[in-house]
């Protein structure tokens, strides 16, 4: 299962439409997640609504969090989304089977069945979790929250059964420009992930939906092995494929 997580505090003002690079990435069965870091309680109506297209677009999930909530958010919206995704998939071969695509419509027994099942996939399927972090002037003094956010993501992701990874993008990659840079290639292990934020020039504009096509990219590239002479770091090019 592929998914990507959007952390951002504004509206894209650079390049393509997030919501349509969102919708893109769906239809190559790749979610994208994104959650809003409030500023002192406000992002503004447009970012939020804005927010709230890139998720719908992209067949995932949005929240609007404070720094505080952060870390709990990002865990949870990936680990929902997983059990969605599954949760669809046995929809569809109920509606195959049964002619009924709906759990509910199961008798209980049937139902609390097919639930455990669905729980036990959430946890032993593989994942990857792409991540996009807006790196934009406004997003500097939550730069330790996302850290964190990060951090915590990644024992979630290691605690679970199934083989996950993750990988890391900020963007704007310059000031000026509307290109995203891969920090860290697929991983699952953390010591890769506390490099990341010396490194990281906050500032600019924020190309939000070239961000993530960038990310879609990856996911496609990755499958031809080539993606590591664009990336910052080298990778195998190795790709799962994750199928429920």
């Amino acid at each position: 299962m592929r998914q990507i997580l959007l952390i951002t505090d504004g509206c894209s003002n650079v390049g393509l439409s997030p919501v349509v690079a969102a919708a893109h990435a769906k239809s190559e069965g790749i979610h994208v997640n994104v959650v809003g870091v409030l500023d002192h309680g406000d992002v503004g109506e447009l970012g939020a609504a804005e927010i709230e297209e890139i998720a719908r677009a992209g067949g995932g999930l949005s929240r609007m969090v404070n720094t505080r909530q952060l870390s709990q958010t990002v865990q949870m919206m990936t680990r929902k989304t997983v059990v969605q995704t599954i949760q669809i998939a046995v929809q569809k071969e109920l509606q195959q089977v049964l002619g009924n695509g709906s759990i509910e419509a199961l008798p209980p027994e049937k139902r609390g069945e097919v639930v455990r099942v669905i729980d036990e996939l959430g946890e032993s399927s593989g994942l990857r979790v792409a991540l996009l972090i807006d790196a934009s002037a406004s997003m500097k003094p939550k730069l330790a929250a996302v850290e964190e956010a990060i951090h915590d993501l990644m024992l979630s992701l290691q605690a679970r059964q199934g083989k996950s990874e993750i990988s890391v993008f900020h963007f704007p990659g310059s000031r000026h420009g509307d290109d995203c840079i891969m920090d860290l290639a697929w991983t699952s292990h953390l010591s890769g992930v506390h490099s990341i934020f010396p490194k990281l020039q906050m500032g600019g504009t924020t190309p939000t939906g070239p961000a993530i096509m960038q990310a879609v990219d990856y996911y496609r590239q990755g499958e031809a092995g080539d993606y590591g002479r664009r990336g910052r770091h080298e990778t195998d090019g190795m790709m799962g494929d994750y199928v429920v």
